[in-house]
Order: C-alpha cells, then sequence, then structure tokens
C-alpha cells in the first residue's frame, strides 16, 4: 500500500429530500473518483437537513432501512474507493435520532460507525439557537477505523470543539481525524479554521473535514470552507464557500515526521487544580 493517499472532501448544500441529496452527492463522489480519490468524505447531513430539527425526527428511516446505507455501499464497491458518509441522521426510536457517521470500504462493507457524542445546544442570538439534545441521543464511544492506511479518527462537527477527544484518538493510534460538518456561519467565520488546525498541530494527524455550504430549507446558513490540513497544521486544500469538491495527496510519513519534531503526545503529565 502507497505512502501517498488521495483524499477528497464533498462540499454539498443539502436539502430535505433524501433521494434529492443522495443523487447529487453520488455524482460529486464519481468526480472524485475519477481524480483519483481513495478516500471520498460528504458532511454531516449528508442526506438530508430539516428544519426545524422535529421535522427531521418525522422524515429519519432507521439503519435497517435507510436508503442511504446501501447507496454509499454499493457506490464505494463500484468505484473501488472507501467512502466516509460524514453523517446520516438514523432513526433510534420515537423520540430520538442518532447522528451518526458511516465508513465504507471499497468493497463497500460497513468497517465502522461512530455517533456524535457533543451535542450542539447553543443559542448564538435571538434569531438562532439549536437544540439538538432535544431530538438526538448523544453518543458514547469514540471510534477509531482501520484502513489500509492506518487509524482514522471519527468525529462529527461540534465535536471539534472538545480537544481532549482528538488526543485521545491519537494516543490510540489515528493518524488520520475526520471532522464531517455542518457549522454556522458566525461560528465557522470565527472558529472553523483555527480549531481544525489546533486539531491537527496537537495530535500531528492530518485533518479530513467536509462541511456544508451555502441556505438550506428554513433559512439555516452553513459556512462551507471544507479543509485538508497536514501534521503541522498547513492547509493543503479550502473549497471556499461553493459547491463542489477538493482533493490532496496525504504522505503519511508528514505524522510520523510532526510527532518526531514535536512529541507532545508522548509528555502527558497528571497534575491537579489548586483553585
Amino acid at each position: 500500500m502507497s505512502d501517498i493517499l488521495k483524499v477528497a472532501c464533498i462540499q454539498t448544500n443539502t436539502g430535505p429530500v433524501i433521494e434529492e441529496n443522495l443523487k447529487v452527492t453520488g455524482e460529486m463522489i464519481r468526480s472524485a473518483s475519477s481524480m483519483g480519490a481513495k478516500l471520498i468524505a460528504t458532511p454531516e447531513n449528508t442526506c438530508h437537513m430539516r428544519t426545524p430539527t422535529s421535522e427531521k425526527l418525522k422524515s429519519a428511516p432507521a439503519q435497517d432501512n435507510h436508503p442511504g446505507i446501501s447507496f454509499f455501499s454499493s457506490l464505494a464497491a463500484d468505484l473501488d474507493v472507501w467512502i466516509l458518509t460524514g453523517s446520516m441522521a438514523v432513526r433510534l426510536n420515537e423520540q430520538k435520532l442518532l447522528n451518526r457517521s458511516f465508513l465504507f470500504d471499497n468493497a463497500g462493507k460497513l468497517i465502522a460507525h461512530y455517533d456524535k457524542i457533543h451535542l450542539f445546544d447553543v443559542v448564538l442570538s435571538d434569531n438562532e439557537n439549536y437544540s439538538e439534545s432535544k431530538t438526538i441521543n448523544p453518543g458514547e464511544e469514540a471510534v477509531i477505523a482501520s484502513t489500509p492506511w492506518g487509524g482514522i479518527g471519527l468525529s462529527i462537527c461540534y465535536d471539534l470543539r472538545f480537544a481532549y477527544l482528538y488526543r485521545d484518538l491519537a494516543k490510540a493510534g489515528a493518524k488520520i481525524l475526520t471532522v464531517p460538518a455542518a457549522f454556522t456561519v458566525p461560528t465557522g467565520q470565527a472558529h472553523w479554521e483555527v480549531l481544525l488546525r489546533a486539531r491537527a498541530i496537537e495530535t500531528g494527524c492530518f485533518v479530513i473535514a467536509p462541511g456544508q455550504t451555502g441556505e438550506h430549507e428554513g433559512g439555516r446558513k452553513t459556512w462551507g470552507h471544507s479543509l485538508i490540513i497536514n501534521p503541522w497544521g498547513e492547509i493543503l486544500a479550502d473549497a471556499g464557500n461553493a459547491v463542489g469538491i477538493i482533493t490532496a495527496d496525504l504522505d503519511l510519513y508528514e505524522v510520523d515526521y510532526a510527532r518526531k519534531k514535536i512529541p507532545a503526545l508522548q509528555h502527558d503529565r497528571t497534575y491537579k487544580v489548586s483553585a
């Protein structure tokens, strides 16, 4: 297996209809494959975005009959690529959803899934507030997927603000971190890039962060700017705010190089807090 991995981020403007979103995203994944990408990642809420979230609860399928599962599995096998479906809303029961990320290998096998641990319950302004915990059940397990290129640590959107998660993933073997997202415009403009670069620098990992972009049903606006970042914190590709595809070649040797230069993962110490 080559130490060079071409990856792609798919930046979409997802709407409320699952079938329409699958069609558009599938076409973009095919384009990314034709560019040579072997690992292709889509954003949070790949299959549909509904506002309010209560409407998503009504329309989200259970995993057993979710059309996105078979769609992305078949597409991965057909194209001989790995696909990270950033997240799909999966019905858990009548009251709750799971915000679940799926990783399919190039044979279409579901290798790993991850449920978003940290839920976005914030008030940004009088006109913009979010309460994911009302309809989403939080995950309880951090996940590293085993791949031909090393461990891939999975996360979703708001998880990005919790640095300890990524440090734990890196110390447990992750070389690549994925952060599919639907960041808001105010928080994206202020924090998205700096947080992603910080996570890469702190862990010595590559970061792959596909995002939603533009205005969605109900007036919600997302930041875009899907990013691919190397372990030194340098941006390899930025999608801007348009729907589209970015790619980058990851030299996996850079993980070892960065960690030898700054072996911070080996320098943890215990301490107490006096207040």
